[in-house]
């Protein structure tokens, strides 16, 4: 199961926006009732229970559509096509093949199908993202050292 929430509207962003400061409040509030929040529905006046970790996804939610952004919301136990891999990467689909048969990410095949672990992606984008950052602290380090002119 996998909800894509379509790319928001300027109006969107915009409500998004100036929720943020109070989603974050009642975040940094809800700190002394470790697990639960309670928030009131205005136009109902119902009050609603919500794990506190529900509440902190909504508020990356609103974070990423304020930032214009489209939003997929996957479970993680959840296991993704090689072409669905590729556009989580922002890659071709041929280098995920060559990723997984190269050993690189763990996969199984169903049929002829390869799928991937949801979990395994991450994790190696996580990896590569680590690897990137050592790569780009090291190239600037360099750079600083050898008196390359960038300050």
């Amino acid at each position: 199961m996998e909800a894509v929430i379509e790319k928001p509207t300027l109006q969107d962003q915009e409500i998004a926006s100036k929720s943020l400061l109070g989603f974050r409040n009642a975040i940094r509030r809800g700190r002394a009732i470790p697990d639960v929040i309670k928030i009131r529905i205005q136009e109902s006046g119902e009050y609603i229970t919500l794990p506190k970790k529900a509440l902190e996804l909504l508020f990356h939610i609103l974070s990423n559509m304020a930032e214009g952004k489209t939003v997929s919301l996957i479970p993680s136990e959840s296991e993704v096509s090689t072409q669905q891999a590729a556009d989580m990467l922002n890659v071709s689909r041929p280098h995920i093949v060559k990723l997984l048969e190269e050993g690189t990410i763990p996969f199984k095949k169903v049929g002829s199908h390869r799928r991937i672990l949801l979990e395994d992606l991450l994790k190696y984008e996580a990896e590569l993202k680590e690897r990137r950052s050592k790569n780009l602290e090291f190239l600037a380090k360099q750079a600083q050292e050898l008196n390359l002119g960038y300050e």
